[in-house]
């Protein structure tokens, strides 16, 4: 698997900014902590995530809104575990 190119990824970072500075730190973590490393599947459901509006978002990181399964799940939980560290 091949990683973002430079222009790529630094398009992410800027998606990754946020009206909420708690998912700016979250969302920002992720990406240059993990991003790289995951699944094409894990990648395609970060960048699907960051289409969703704030509160949908945060409500699925903090446990109140239930993500839908599969990748996104399981990038909502490295998210949740990316906030408890």
């Amino acid at each position: 698997m091949t990683g973002p190119d430079a222009a790529e990824f630094g398009r992410l970072r800027w998606r990754c900014r946020r009206g909420m500075r708690e998912l700016d730190v979250l969302l920002t973590r992720y990406l240059d902590e993990r991003y790289r490393g995951a699944t094409a599947e894990d990648q395609e459901a970060f960048r699907a995530l960051l289409n969703r509006q704030d509160p949908e978002l945060y409500g699925m990181v903090v446990g109140r809104i239930e993500p839908p399964p599969g990748p996104v799940a399981s990038v909502v939980a490295a998210l949740r575990g990316a906030a408890e560290d």
